[in-house]
């Protein structure tokens, strides 16, 4: 279907990649992977005869049908549905040789024109190009909009949409799910199993390459190697190479022994088996991807306040919107220190209007917002890294936060973000929107927030970004809402998720495959009746007694929630501190500080640390199975 035979690509000055053979059969689907810069939408120039290779050749089928993404849509006028139904060019031909044909009337060619039209499924292509836009997130009122009126984003997704339509044999896509929300990119990928074609994806989202690709290409060191398999399967493979030369593979093993550590304690008691086995999943991943990006150039935390509130932030019976427009309606959420909350919701639900309110960058409608006393807010968006300073640099940025910094200082924190020698010095304007992403979250960090507000913090960032960024989530202490459409920093990074949805905000006590059932339509999770009204149609002719019986399972039913978020509480805190415990040991056996002139007062502080986080840790042990006795014997209670 598609070969590179020894071919060899440079653009300016730079050598992309060199000497690269591969040959991609019919029908498989290929992830197109690597750092950005390393030659990824070069490749797909190349095969659509944008670029000219230096050395050797593409070759494929010259009948060979090439749909591929482009990254801008024109302003104009045009219909978004008419946009879309002219991907497909064949259409798009007999309509209009059919107009002309009929202003004529010429009768055979009329009856050979509809007979191509149904060849090639015409009469149902607008009901195609309807599904495709209601799946991308557009409403039918939307479908008649001219093209002028959509953002930037929206137009992308026009595109999107215009590019399923056309009829494929090769389908290009770079970066598709950059600008859709989670829903969308479920959507897609749903899509993407059911195409019959070839495909060359380029993405950084891990959990979308996993359902949509069977191979994958890496673009590594100038060259492009093959991987049979999805993302995780060739991330394994990696991780094997790379473990075998690794000398520092201890950096990961905090993480793996804090999980492990919770394993031990609670994989045996029948409450916590769900959990534990949870964890027991996670661990087995983290051990896989671990070292697959020990040579990542991207090592940071995101240090929390040392004050804080309890609650931090609380909203009570909050109408939220825009002007007099209401978006959202008795909004009741309390942030308490360590809370790890992710947004589910489609595109336009209310996300980042919550977002927007919990910040206090939007007043409220109705009802009351509290801040705690010792509230600091790290806020993430796209809007952040659009208002970065272009002609100023990453160095001046973070002098702007603190000018007492010395520079050396700041060089050492901004190469964390891989910011290396003049790049610190750099105007933003030359950067990409992957740097400036990754300036704007290294302004949150120094921040050093009791509450971090991340609305979609993943796009332009690349795999290895990614991951530590996962990784620095996952070491945060303090409380976390987190908006994204990268399933893998959601997985990783929260605990509970809240569903925007039809002016409400409520808890999903799903996972993210239960969302993955509702967003597609499965009939369990999406019924159109309210579960309320069900309940009032079939007990109106119940007895009294039947009432009471429901009145005191209701009341049993809120006080076992009442257990498990209590429950879930000191299990946040368990992990934390578990995790604090386990790096002071290990400063504890390093063998230099107890070498002469090397302990004093830095080792009697770290017994002293190491002896109180002993007891709260065995004092919150206590209260966890005090409280999940009453759990289990409240829930025999009442079923």
């Amino acid at each position: 279907m598609l070969s590179l035979i020894n071919v060899a690509l440079r653009r300016g000055t730079e050598l992309l990649f060199e000497d690269v053979s591969f040959t991609i059969t019919k029908g498989k689907k290929v992830g197109l992977i690597g750092a950005n810069g390393a030659g990824k939408t070069s490749l797909f120039k190349l095969i659509l005869g944008e670029l000219d290779s230096d050395l050797g050749e593409v070759d494929y089928p010259a009948a060979t049908r090439i749909a591929h993404l482009a990254q801008e849509v024109p302003g104009t006028s045009q219909a978004a549905i008419e946009y879309v139904l002219a991907g497909d060019d064949r259409l798009t031909a007999i309509e209009e040789a059919l107009v002309a044909a009929e202003r004529e009337e010429r009768y055979v060619e009329i009856a050979e024109l509809h007979d191509r039209l149904a060849n090639i499924d015409g009469y149902t292509a607008r009901a195609r190009a309807e599904q495709l836009l209601v799946g991308l997130g557009f409403m039918e009122s939307e479908f008649a909009q001219p093209l002028s009126s959509f953002s930037g984003g929206w137009r992308i997704r026009l595109n999107l949409a215009r590019t399923l339509m056309a009829p494929s044999d090769l389908l290009l896509l770079d970066e598709p799910t950059n600008h859709l929300d989670l829903d969308a990119i479920l959507w897609l990928s749903d899509w993407i199993k059911r195409y019959q074609g070839t495909m060359l994806l380029i993405s950084h989202d891990r959990e979308f390459l996993d359902e949509s690709v069977d191979s994958i290409a890496y673009l590594h060191r100038k060259r492009i190697e093959i991987f049979t398999g999805n993302y995780s399967q060739f991330e394994r493979i990696k991780a094997e190479r790379l473990a075998e030369q690794q000398s520092n593979y201890e950096k990961q093993q905090r993480e793996i022994r804090h999980m492990q550590d919770f394993i031990s304690r609670f994989r045996y008691k029948a409450s916590k088996a769900r959990q534990a086995q949870s964890r027991i999943k996670a661990l087995e991943r983290m051990e896989l991807i671990a070292p697959a990006h020990i040579d990542s150039p991207f090592r940071f935390e995101i240090p929390a306040s040392d004050r804080v509130s309890t609650p931090l932030l609380s909203l009570d019976r909050a109408t939220l919107g825009y002007g007099d427009v209401a978006v959202l309606q008795g909004v009741r959420v309390s942030l308490e220190p360590g809370d790890r909350i992710g947004l589910l919701g489609h595109n336009g639900a209310g996300k980042s209007t919550l977002v927007k309110t919990l910040r206090g960058e939007l007043s409220l409608l109705d009802g009351e917002r509290t801040e705690g006393q010792n509230l600091t807010v790290g806020y993430f968006s796209q809007h952040q890294v659009d208002e970065l300073d272009l002609g100023g640099t990453a160095l001046s940025h973070i002098a702007a936060l603190d000018d007492k910094l010395p520079e050396q200082v700041i060089r050492n924190f901004l190469g964390g973000f891989d910011f290396q020698g003049d790049k610190v010095k750099a105007p933003v304007g030359t950067f990409s929107g992957g740097e400036k992403a990754r300036l704007a979250l290294a302004i949150v960090a120094h921040s050093r927030p009791n509450l971090l507000l991340m609305d979609e913090p993943t796009n332009h960032l690349d795999m290895d970004m990614r991951q530590a960024l996962t990784v620095a989530l996952q070491d945060f202490d303090g409380a976390i809402v987190l908006i994204s459409h990268d399933r893998h920093l959601l997985a990783n990074s929260v605990d509970e998720f809240l569903l925007v949805h039809a002016g409400r905000v409520e808890s999903f006590k799903g996972d993210l495959e239960d969302y993955r059932k509702r967003v597609l339509g499965d009939s369990r999770l999406t019924s159109t009746e309210p579960s309320s009204l069900k309940a009032d149609r079939s007990n109106t002719a119940a007895p009294k007694a039947t009432s009471k019986r429901s009145d005191a399972r209701a009341l049993g039913n809120r006080q076992t929630q009442q257990l498990k978020s209590e429950l879930g509480g000191i299990e946040k805190r368990l992990t934390r501190l578990t995790r604090k415990l386990a790096e002071i040991e290990s400063s504890l056996a390093s063998n230099e500080l107890y070498t002469e002139g090397g302990g004093g007062a830095d080792l009697q502080s770290l017994l002293r640390e190491q002896v109180s986080l002993k007891e709260e840790i065995e004092g919150l042990e206590e209260d966890w199975l005090r409280k999940s006795e009453a759990l289990e014997q409240g829930t025999g209670s009442t079923t």
